[in-house]
C-alpha cells in the first residue's frame, strides 16, 4: 500500500535506517502499533534491537540493499549520513525518503499533540506528563527518549486523542511540528554545529511556539523569558504573578515536593520521586500542561506519585565503603549545575563530581561556560572528551574544561584524568567515606560506577 500523502493513515511498509537509537526505536514501536509493517537496520546488535524483534519488527544488522527490501517509505535517524547505502538506493528507486521530523509532523496531524521542548529536561517532563495522563484515564500515546519506568517502553500508541512528544531541537528536528500545546523547559546554547548562535536557537523555539495553539514555559529561565517577550507563552515560575505559580518547595536526598497554583484557582500538592529544583520545574511544567488539557488536580498528584525516575537521570547505582554512586546524563553547563545542586541537598559528607565532556565541537564552543557549573561540588574530576563519532580537534581536550573551572577564585579542587586507568586511580585516592560520587556525561562514563564499586569493595 502506497502512503497517502503525508498522513500515515493507511497501512504501509516503512523501513527505518538506524532503528536502534532511542528516538528511532520509539518511532518504530509507534508505527508498528498503528498497523504499519515496520522493518529497520542498524550497525550493531543491542538490547533495543532485541526488544524490537520481540515486538514483531524485523531488524537487520548492517546496511545493504538486502536490508532495505521494498518498502513504501524510508526514514532515518538524523545521525545517519546521506551517503548511507540504503538511503541512496531508496532515492535511486524513487522510494520516498522522509526525515524523522517529517514522520513526527505526520503523527501530530493524527493526534492532539503536546510537544515537550527545551535544551534539557524534555525526557523527564515528558515521562511525568505521560504518567499523569495515564492516571487521568486518558489512554495517551507517547514518544519519549527513554523508557518510562513501570511501563518498560519509551513509546506507546494509545486509544486516546493525546500524543506526548519529546520535541528535540537538534538538527531542526521539531521544525515540522505544529502541536496543540508546546511546553518549554529552558533554552541554552547547544547544537552549535547546526545553529549559528544562542539567538538562532531562541528563534527556533519561538517558531515552535508560534506554530502551537497554546504554549507554556518556565519563564524564570532567561532564554524562555526572552522568547516570551515576543511570543505568547503562559508563564510557569516561582512568583505569585505567574499563570502557574510554584511555591512551598521542599528538597530532599531522593525526593522533592511543591505546590502549584493556577491563575484560575486550581491547586496541586505535588510529591516527586526525584531530587533537585530542576525536577520541581520539570514536574511543575508537566502538571501545568496536564491542567491545560483538562486533567483534574487530584489526577496530577496521583500521576506524579507514580514517577520513579528516568534511566541516567540522577540514577542511584549503588554504594561501597559508604561511598554512594549516582549517574546522570548531564552534559551541558546548565544541566551540570542543576545536578550538582540536587546533590548538595542530599546531606552527603562531600560531593565528588566526575565529568566526561561530550563532543569536540560542543567543548570547543562551550568550554568557558563550565566555569561555574560545578559550584557546590567539593572536588571535580574531568576526563578527556567522548567524541560521539566526531574526529578529534587539535587543542580541544578535557583540559579546556579544567582551565575554565580553575579560572574562578573560589572554584572546587579539580583534577584531570585523561584515560580510564588514571581516572580510576585518581578517584580511589580522592573518594572518602560518606562521599557522593556523581558521574555526569552523555558518553560511556556511565559504566564507571560499577568499576569503582568493585574496586572499593576489594
Amino acid at each position: 500500500m502506497v502512503l497517502s500523502g503525508t498522513t500515515l493513515t493507511e497501512p504501509s511498509r516503512i523501513h527505518i535506517v538506524g532503528i536502534g537509537g532511542a528516538g528511532m526505536s520509539g518511532l518504530a514501536l509507534v508505527l508498528s502499533a498503528m498497523g504499519h509493517h515496520v522493518s529497520g537496520s542498524d550497525l550493531k546488535e543491542s538490547p533495543v534491537t532485541l526488544r524490537l524483534r520481540q515486538s514483531g519488527i524485523s531488524v537487520v544488522v548492517g546496511h545493504s540493499a538486502e536490508a532495505l527490501g521494498t518498502p513504501d517509505l524510508v526514514t532515518a535517524s538524523p545521525a545517519v549520513p546521506e551517503t548511507n547505502v540504503e538511503l541512496r538506493i531508496a532515492s535511486e528507486r524513487g522510494i520516498p525518503v522522509w526525515t524523522r521530523a517529517q514522520v513526527l509532523g505526520a503523527l501530530t496531524r493524527l493526534r492532539e499533540t503536546i510537544a515537550v521542548s527545551g535544551t534539557h529536561g524534555k525526557t523527564t517532563t515528558s515521562t511525568m506528563l505521560s504518567l499523569i495522563l495515564i492516571a487521568a484515564g486518558m489512554d495517551p500515546s507517547f514518544l519519549i527518549g527513554a523508557d518510562v519506568v513501570g511501563i518498560g517502553a519509551n513509546a506507546l500508541w494509545g486509544k486516546g486523542n493525546l500524543l506526548v512528544l519529546e520535541a528535540d531541537e537538534s538538527y531542526g528536528s521539531f521544525d515540522e511540528l505544529s502541536p496543540r500545546l508546546a511546553l518549554v523547559t529552558n533554552i541554552e546554547a547547544d547544537h552549535l554545529d547546526h545553529y549559528d548562535s544562542l539567538q538562532d536557537i531562541e528563534s527556533a523555539f519561538g517558531s515552535l511556539v508560534a506554530r502551537s495553539k497554546d504554549a507554556l514555559g518556565y519563564v524564570d529561565d532567561p532564554g524562555v523569558r526572552r522568547v516570551s517577550e515576543s511570543h505568547r507563552i503562559e508563564s510557569v515560575g516561582q512568583g505569585n504573578d505567574y499563570d502557574y505559580a510554584i511555591s512551598d518547595i521542599a528538597l530532599a536526598r531522593v525526593t522533592s515536593s511543591f505546590v502549584l497554583r493556577s491563575s484560575s484557582g486550581q491547586v496541586v500538592h505535588a510529591n516527586v520521586g526525584a531530587p533537585g529544583l530542576h525536577n520541581v520545574v520539570n514536574a511543575a511544567l508537566a502538571v501545568a500542561g496536564a491542567l491545560k488539557v483538562g486533567v483534574d488536580p487530584r489526577a496530577c498528584e496521583e500521576g506524579l506519585s507514580r514517577f520513579a525516575g528516568v534511566p541516567r537521570r540522577y540514577e542511584f547505582r549503588g554504594s561501597a565503603a559508604t561511598v554512594t554512586f549516582v549517574d546522570d546524563y548531564a552534559h551541558l553547563p546548565g544541566e551540570v549545575h542543576a545536578t550538582v545542586r540536587a546533590a548538595q541537598a542530599g546531606g552527603f559528607a562531600r560531593v565528588v563530581a566526575v565529568f566526561q565532556p561530550h563532543r569536540y565541537s560542543r567543548i570547543a564552543a562551550l568550554a568557558s561556560s563550565f566555569a561555574g557549573a560545578f559550584d557546590g561540588a567539593d572536588a571535580v574530576v574531568i576526563t578527556d572528551i567522548y567524541g560521539a563519532g566526531e574526529a578529534p580537534v587539535p587543542g580541544v581536550t578535557g583540559e579546556l574544561v579544567v582551565k575554565a573551572i580553575s579560572s574562578r577564585k573560589e572554584s572546587p579542587k579539580v583534577y584531570y584524568a585523561a584515560n580510564r586507568d588514571d581516572l580510576i586511580s585518581t578517584l580511589a585516592t580522592v573518594l572518602s567515606p560518606g562521599d557522593l560520587c556523581l558521574t555526569m556525561g552523555a558518553g560511556d562514563l556511565t559504566t564507571l560506577a560499577d568499576t569503582l564499586i568493585e574496586v572499593l569493595r576489594r
